[in-house]
């Protein structure tokens, strides 16, 4: 099997082979009955933080662990060796972006009520921000929060908002003044507040083992306590995390790339064809090399950001590009080892089926591939 620990330390290591560990005894029996549930037990989260993994780079202040950006790449790459779905990474650690403006911005009360049971595994939590008329233009969000005493009242609607239909509460992007990105807040509402309904499970292409929902806000109302931070300076909160998440995607990209390039290889090695294994043809070995040098430069690339990230440097245009090398290489790999895999890569009981459906989402997910490269061409001088 490939792997890569380049860049790693002996402890990262050790915490990517216990996140391996974890899957085969906790994931590896029960994913394919997930999938098919389109949600993971609640429960599950238990088992997260009390192997220790819910907290990886998280300050130890709020409830976390601590540990770093990189600290998190071992840890997840662990994860995605060991062959879990995108939906199941999404819905396990929605917390990723659930929580971090929280912690960056929130009340001491917003972090005991909400962050610290998240980290131990008694809370699910959300972020709801894409709107049916708002998707990678954040800026233009229409939900609204108007002040009334000491509630807001929220009116407006969001969707495709991951582990919104088990989550706990949701920290919810709202129009609290003018327009455009000025004029925007960030509110965490508690599941159960009168008027705040899922109106919708969605169903999706892939990531099956997420519960993904349409929100519903009608007369809403919230204390004024549940606001992030300042008023008006939720797009600043969300911003600041974005290099963390797409670095984040970044790594379910070449982690899923990884292991369609592991199990296509298996799978050439033991299937005969013409009466010889497929890896003695020379386009399978050709194939199977660049597979493999794909990943082996997402991964370095990724990784590269992530340490500059750490480092404290500004590295908004490069995880926009980071993302898109590594989802990019996770789109074509899982095609190929589909393509190598034949009839029964197109069969729902070949792993690499799974694989191909949940790659799809990551070029459009965390901001779509044409918006980032915008973005980074902005930032690196190449614009007007």
């Amino acid at each position: 099997m490939t792997t890569f620990n380049y860049g790693f330390t002996d402890e990262q290591v050790a915490l990517k082979e216990s996140a391996l560990e974890f899957t085969r005894r906790e994931v590896t029996p029960y994913l394919d009955q997930w999938e098919k549930d389109g949600e993971i037990p609640r429960e599950f989260q238990k088992k997260l933080a009390h192997a220790g993994f819910l907290g990886v780079g998280v300050p130890e202040e709020v409830g976390g662990d601590g540990g770093t950006l990189i600290d998190a790449c071992a840890m997840q790459e662990g994860f995605m060796e060991g062959g879990w779905s995108g939906g199941l990474m999404a819905s396990a650690f929605t917390h990723g972006i659930g929580i971090p403006h929280i912690i960056q911005n929130g009340s001491q009360e917003l972090i005991d009520t909400y962050v610290r049971p998240v980290l131990s595994g008694d809370m699910i939590g959300s972020l709801a921000v894409t709107e049916p008329g708002a998707g990678s233009d954040v800026a233009n969000i229409a939900t609204k929060a108007v002040r009334d005493g000491d509630h807001y009242v929220i009116n407006g609607a969001k969707t495709f908002i991951t582990s919104s239909v088990r989550g706990d509460f949701v920290t919810t992007a709202v129009r609290t003044g003018e327009a455009g990105a000025h004029g925007i807040s960030l509110i965490v509402v508690p599941k159960g507040t009168p008027g705040f309904t899922v109106s919708r499970k969605l169903d999706k292409m892939g990531w099956l083992a997420s519960d993904t929902g349409e929100l519903s806000y009608e007369d809403v109302r919230v204390p004024v306590g549940n606001l992030v931070g300042q008023e008006n300076h939720g797009f600043y909160y969300i911003a600041q995390n974005f290099v963390s998440e797409r670095i984040w995607l970044a790594l379910m990209g070449y982690g899923h790339a990884l292991r369609c390039l592991n199990l296509a290889a298996d799978y050439c090695r033991t299937r005969d064809t013409f009466g010889k294994p497929l890896v003695a043809n020379q386009v399978v070995r050709a194939k199977l090399t660049e597979m493999h040098r794909q990943v082996a430069v997402a991964r370095s690339y990724t990784l590269e950001v992530a340490n500059r990230y750490d480092a404290g440097e500004d590295c908004i245009a490069e995880a926009c590009l980071a993302k898109q090398t590594a989802v990019d290489t996770a789109v074509w790999v899982a095609d190929q080892a589909v393509q190598l895999h034949g009839g029964m890569g197109y069969m729902r009981e070949s792993e690499v089926e799974r694989h191909y459906r949940d790659v799809r989402l990551l070029p459009i997910g965390g901001g779509a591939t044409e918006v980032l490269t915008d973005l980074a061409a902005r930032l690196l001088g190449y614009s007007k």
